[in-house]
């Protein structure tokens, strides 16, 4: 591979290689998994194609996401968010799990994939999504208190 000597270009795969990751996660964790990958994919074009513009941004992995969120609303595959999972292949997750992540709602589903399906904190997601920490303490809460219930889960205490 060739050593850009631009330094936007520089500049930009550095940011793609900090912020793909979150934001590829919360997209598949809304949208789905294909879904989330194609819109991160479209994002990140959008980001390249506006670099100028992006790089000056506070939160240009937000506004991606926000981005994101609008490239996936032209995909007009059937809503199957979460494949399931069999059993042999991966015995740590429930089988019934996708179907009760797809119960959630979006938000819901955000917050408690990102937060307790792979480790990021109630800041980065809020930064990510754009919202509070307090409303993405909420959405996680909610949606871990359904899970629960769908899944039959009791906590003892």
């Amino acid at each position: 591979m060739r050593r850009s000597n631009n330094p936007d270009q520089r500049e930009f795969t550095r940011f793609v290689k900090e912020t793909e990751p979150r934001l590829s996660y919360a997209l598949a964790a809304a949208y789905g998994i294909e879904t989330g990958a194609e819109a991160t994919a479209d994002a990140l074009g959008w980001a390249w194609e506006h670099w100028d513009r992006v790089k000056g941004m506070a939160n240009a992995a937000g506004y991606l996401y926000r981005v994101g969120q609008s490239k996936a609303r032209r995909y007009t595959r059937p809503r199957v968010l979460f494949p399931e999972v069999a059993p042999m292949d991966e015995p740590t997750v429930a089988p019934e799990l996708p179907a009760a992540l797809d119960q959630l709602s979006k938000n819901q589903r955000v917050a408690v994939v990102m937060i307790h399906g792979l480790g990021y904190t109630e800041r980065e997601v809020a930064d990510l999504v754009g919202s509070s920490r307090w409303t993405v303490r909420t959405h996680a809460e909610r949606g871990l208190s359904k899970l629960r219930s769908s899944l039959g889960v009791t906590i003892d205490v």
